[in-house]
């Protein structure tokens, strides 16, 4: 499919989904939402892409949020119901995707890398939270996600004011995965990628299952029931056979998503 707002690359089993309006620092407007929400619909749907790498286009910016300046024009649109850049609220996409920050992640940019499940950086990239500064707050799952990812006192400080975060204490707080120079980050990207696809990805869909749901069941008994009924379920999968077959036989898996 031809999109306006993004581009979009398969190698093998992984899409990499590149933000593409660099003249605004890949600022989203109401129609890339809704265009990157159908997105990640197609690649939940399709049986062949196990892992998706999300970055901007250009060398400065990996988002920079909002699109302010389409807001204020009054063109109008709203947000898909799965959220700002149709992830941050899509809590049943049970393949990963990892966020490739090239540049500055600010605002809604920020959110929208916090929605993926892992988070690689250029050295040269920044962090930041400001909506505070312009009268809104991080309403699009940064006030949730960072306080559950760094905790909650750490999480304060950056919310409350707004400030700038490098790469190296973004590092250093637990908000990304790893730092890389810049020449070097899709590379990177792309071998966790791939090094995804290499297991057996009805094994990952029943693992990122119950991931989604550990904040609703809060309980351990009860999260451990659903780990339970999510490994039933998986048991039945060809993969899982497979899985077992190829350890048996000392073999490598052929691993089919089914």
């Amino acid at each position: 499919m031809a999109y306006e707002f993004i581009t979009t690359e398969t190698r093998g089993h992984v899409l990499i989904v590149t933000m593409n309006r660099p003249e605004v620092y890949n600022a989203v407007h109401a129609p890339m939402h809704n265009e990157m929400a159908q997105m990640w619909d197609d690649f939940a749907a399709d049986p062949d892409l196990w892992v998706a790498v999300l970055t901007g286009a250009g060398d400065r910016a990996f988002s920079a949020g909002n699109d302010l300046k389409y807001t204020a024009s009054g063109k109008g649109g709203s947000l898909p119901a799965s959220g700002f850049a149709g992830l941050s609220n899509r809590f049943d996409l049970e393949k990963p995707i990892i966020a490739a920050v090239n540049g500055f992640a600010m605002g809604g940019g920020f959110e929208t890398a916090l929605s993926c499940d892992i988070i690689l950086s250029a050295n040269t990239a920044t962090f930041a939270l400001p909506e505070v500064k312009v009268g809104f707050f991080a309403a699009a799952s940064g006030v949730q996600r960072v306080s559950r990812y760094i905790g909650r006192l750490a999480a304060q400080e950056l919310l409350f004011t707004g400030r700038h975060v490098k790469a190296d204490e973004a590092l250093s707080l637990g908000l990304v995965n790893a730092v890389y120079p810049p020449q070097d980050l899709m590379g990177a990207a792309l071998d966790k990628a791939e090094e995804i696809a290499s297991v057996s990805p009805s094994a990952v869909k029943a693992t990122k299952r119950v991931l989604n749901r550990m904040a609703e069941l809060e309980q351990l008994p009860q999260s451990l029931e659903h780990s339970r009924e999510v490994i039933a379920d998986l048991s039945k999968t060809e993969d899982f056979r497979e899985g077992v077959n190829a350890f048996v036989e000392k073999r490598t898996p052929n691993w089919v998503n089914r």
